[in-house]
């Protein structure tokens, strides 16, 4: 179990609403994919380990959960600005991205 914190510690997280508008394999690493992401007033880049859940075709479109405000990290090479959230199974093998019910507009905030 994770260690609890105060709420102030979670209005730290800026969530967003973004729109994959293109996702390709990791050219060094076999479980990460390389998203382009739509926040609605830029793009990030998102590097993601779910190349095993999920093919790059099947994400184009989809919109998705993004923590915006964490320092921008290299991943094999390639740097990745911001994470995206996703549902983890107990032992792994399960992976679902975190998304809206219905369409939002990108950038929408996550509260």
């Amino acid at each position: 179990m994770a260690e609890i914190i105060q709420f102030d510690d979670f209005q730290k997280l800026d969530l967003r609403v973004a729109t994959i508008t293109k996702a390709e394999v990791h050219p060094k690493a076999d479980k990460l994919l390389v998203l382009q992401a739509d926040l609605g007033s830029e793009q990030r880049q998102l590097v993601a380990g779910i190349r095993g859940h999920y093919e790059p075709a099947q994400l184009v479109g989809k919109q998705i959960v993004v923590v915006t405000n964490l320092a921008p990290r290299m991943m094999r090479g390639i740097e990745s600005r911001g994470m995206l959230l996703a549902a983890v199974s107990q032992d792994h093998s399960k992976v679902v991205l975190l998304t809206t019910d219905q369409p939002m507009p990108p950038g929408s905030a996550v509260s």
